[in-house]
């Protein structure tokens, strides 16, 4: 990096695209942290106001849900992202309706087929599960219900993302929804049935699907009308050979955070899965926050690798990375140093997830440090490398889970989802390597790796080592890394890669980003 004479790091000029991103990514990031506070308030709500039992089966319950609108969804939330995105790049806007109602259709129809093979097989599920038949199998039903609803509304909203608009996602999806399933939940947990509190869960999609619909019709309404007849073969053929392996990506990459908490329900019970459940919470916010970076570059990725443009991809990747660091290191070890402090939040008992939550904290750095890697592959069109990639750490994980669940417990779950973890970004990172030469370690993404293990990491551990069971050190060694931490990105932020975060403050044209970016792909100005 070059420097000045007074040898202080030289400021690095924005990477192409970085302003778009980062506004995208303030966006997201903001409605990312109140949809990680309100899903910890939820888990929180539910703990301890419930029989760790009941809490179980209530948590077993929401992932099969998820599990079965991801079948429904078919992947098409990557798809209608990377088509959208591509066609707006290369200017042929008239194309995108019919790429939407080939996204949509099929969506519809299975998510209906889905739902009615869940209320069929109610009885069924809630036996594998473990838990009370009747309540369960009603709470079965009124979530079959709602799930068609649950693949449209995401489905819609990731059309949206298509177009470069990251509010609905944001408001909708992050914000608005997991509020209303938090007031929802509270008010129903206290005297309702399981199918009541089922469905005071799932209901809010009801709401986030009516508003994505509008919002997609807002963004669609000025572009060119669709050919007549509807979409050609050769749509259907072109979406669906990109989007098809990715529909079982997408159930994959699911059934890699939800299938063990089943696992957990059946293999040692209900009660081992909500303490599980609340020991994993911490690695569902870290994982919202690299989401909120990564929705926001997905379309401009897509953008630039569809016109073969890796100089500016190898950009946006490693300052989204080190954008990605700077969020989640931080509040990965701290979780791993206070651990008993924040697990008892949940209620008693729940100390028993401590082994769990360092065995992920691992884990989940080395991700973090490999940044959008899955999504990255997926805009290079190598779905199919992706897919291989899941199904490998998703059956390393299940042997794992049955090997050791049943001796361990949900330390055994912890093991191999963290053994999952690893698998599921050294393939792709490798792969990503050798197939485009583009990797995440840029100078400011291992300078923050760097600086969040030394303020975060070594100080506080070393306080708990030298004074051991004295929190009050431990904390003011966590202060004083807080401080260094921030001092260090004042006076090193263009060496962390922080200059192109300012550009959030920057007004842009009032142009919408679909106009723009099919106005530079007619002038060739894609940069």
């Amino acid at each position: 990096m070059a420097t000045t004479d007074r040898g202080v790091p030289e400021p690095v000029a924005a990477g192409p695209g970085m302003p778009s991103i980062a506004r995208g990514g303030l966006v997201n990031l903001v409605g990312a942290a109140v949809s990680a506070v309100t899903g910890v308030l939820l888990v929180v709500v539910v703990t301890r106001t419930l029989p760790q039992s009941d809490a179980g089966a209530f948590f077993a319950l929401t992932s099969v849900f998820l599990l079965a609108e991801t079948v429904a969804r078919l992947g098409t939330g990557t798809g209608v992202v990377y088509f959208v995105a591509r066609l707006r790049s290369l200017g042929q806007p008239e194309r995108i309706r019919a790429v939407q109602r080939v996204a949509l259709t099929p969506v519809v129809t299975l998510s209906a087929i889905v739902a009615t093979a869940l209320a069929i097989w109610a009885p069924q599920i809630a036996e594998f599960l473990g838990t009370p038949a009747d309540g369960t199998r009603s709470a079965i039903v009124a979530l079959a219900l709602l799930l068609p609803v649950a693949a449209l509304s995401d489905t819609l909203l990731a059309a949206t993302r298509g177009h470069g608009a990251m509010l609905p996602t944001a408001a909708v999806d992050r914000v608005g929804r997991p509020l209303l399933q938090l007031t929802l939940v509270a008010v129903a947990v206290s005297n309702g049935s399981a199918a009541v509190l089922a469905g005071a869960w799932a209901l809010p999609w009801v709401l986030s699907a009516a508003l994505a619909w509008w919002w997609l019709l807002r963004l669609t309404r000025c572009l060119p009308p669709a050919a007549a007849g509807g979409p050609g073969l050769e749509t259907w053929r072109e979406f669906w050979s990109f989007t098809a392996p990715r529909a079982v990506n997408s159930l994959v990459q699911l059934a890699l955070q939800r299938l063990d908490i089943v696992l957990v329900t059946a293999l040692a019970g209900p009660a081992e899965a909500a303490v599980y459940t609340a020991a994993t919470r911490f690695l569902v916010v870290g994982q919202l926050t690299t989401s909120a970076i990564s929705t926001a570059a997905q379309p401009r990725l897509a953008g630039v690798l569809a016109v073969g443009d890796h100089a500016s991809a190898r950009s946006v990747y490693q300052s989204a990375t080190a954008w990605v660091v700077l969020l989640t290191w931080p509040l990965y070890l701290l979780c791993g140093v206070f651990a008993d402090t924040v697990l008892t939040v949940f209620g008693a008992g729940y100390e028993a997830g401590r082994p769990v939550v360092l065995v992920l904290v691992g884990a989940t750095l080395l991700a973090t440090a490999c940044g959008m890697v899955d999504m990255l592959l997926n805009m290079a069109g190598r779905t199919s490398w992706t897919l291989a990639n899941s199904v490998v750490a998703l059956a390393v994980m299940v042997v794992v889970d049955l090997a050791l669940i049943p001796r361990l417990g949900i330390l055994g779950a912890g093991i191999g989802w963290a053994a999952a973890i690893v698998v599921n970004n050294l393939l792709p990172l490798g792969q990503l390597l050798a197939s485009t030469r583009l990797h995440p370690f840029g100078a400011a993404t291992v300078r923050g790796a760097a600086l969040s293990a030394v303020c975060f990491g070594i100080l506080p551990v070393t306080a708990l080592l030298l004074v051991p069971g004295n929190a009050a050190a431990t904390t003011v060694a966590a202060l004083v890394g807080l401080a260094l931490f921030v001092v260090a990105l004042r006076r090193w932020r263009a060496a962390l890669g922080l200059p192109a975060l300012r550009t959030v403050l920057t007004r842009t044209p009032r142009r919408t980003t679909a106009r723009r970016d099919v106005d530079r792909a007619r002038t060739g100005e894609i940069q």
